[in-house]
Order: C-alpha cells, then structure tokens, then sequence
C-alpha cells in the first residue's frame, strides 16, 4: 500500500471513529502533501514525502516550545497530541546511541578532524538519518563529537 493509500485509508477510519484529532492531522498531512506536489509539478518520492512529515513534526516542536514559554498549556498539549500522530507516519527516530554510531562512522568515512569538517560529515550523516532524526539533534551531537573526545 502506497502512504497516499494509507492515508486515504486511515481518513476514512478516522471519520467512522469520530477521531478528531486523527482527522485533523491526516488532513494537514495530506493537505501539505499536495501544496509539495503542486509546487514540485510531479508526484512525490518517498524521501520527499518524509521530508514534508518531518517539516510538520518540527513545527509542532517549535510551536510547544513557543506556547509553554507563553504560558499556553492548553495549545502545548494540543500541539504535542498532533505531533504524537504525526510520529506514527515518520520512520522510527535514532537513539542517542544510535545517532552517535552513525556520526562516528561518518567522521571516520570523511576523516573529519575538526569543526572545520562539520559540512562534510554532515552531508554523510543527514543523508542516513532523513527522517529519522531530528536536524537541531544531529547538528548538536556533530559539533559535539568534533570538539573532542570527551564529549
């Protein structure tokens, strides 16, 4: 089954349920979705598809920090139930562990030996964890590991 299938599906499940929430968030994804393809003139690969989900996962993020700072329980708590649903469209997220093998791996692959080499492993390490990580994460954990070995 294609995720456009999917989705398609899982809309229809959500309308018989009276899943509001469900509902909602599969239509922004398919909605978004659509915009991408408009704006692209063709249809979608996969990686563009995870690409898009992942966008709408770091805005939810973005907005449940801005509305805690504003003292906003309420849409915080919105935004992360949207983000919850959105997680289940985007493959598994790396642990820490994980991401810092695959960042090890990277630097000895390139030969990184200083933050003057973040651009290169970080063109190795976003390329494997496209989706699968979060961008700020990688970014943080790349400087990290570059800095020295204490880290």
């Amino acid at each position: 089954m294609s995720f456009p299938e999917r989705l398609d599906a899982e809309l229809k499940e959500a309308l018989k349920a009276r899943n509001e929430l469900k509902l909602s968030v599969v239509r922004m994804i398919k909605a978004s979705l659509k915009n991408k393809s408009i704006e692209k003139g063709s249809a979608l690969t996969d990686d563009e598809i995870i690409s898009v989900l992942s966008t709408l996962a770091k805005q939810r993020k973005e907005s449940i920090d801005q509305f805690t700072l504003g003292g906003r329980k309420d849409l915080a708590d919105r935004e992360q139930k949207e983000l919850a649903v959105l997680l289940e469209y985007l493959p598994t997220q790396l642990s820490p562990e994980e991401l810092d093998a695959l960042i090890r791996s990277a630097i000895a692959e390139c030969g990184a030996t200083s933050a003057q080499d973040m651009g290169k492993v970080m063109k190795i390490v976003i390329q494997k964890t496209r989706g699968s990580a979060d961008g700020k994460v990688v970014n943080q954990r790349v400087r990290d590991l570059l800095a020295g070995p204490a880290a």
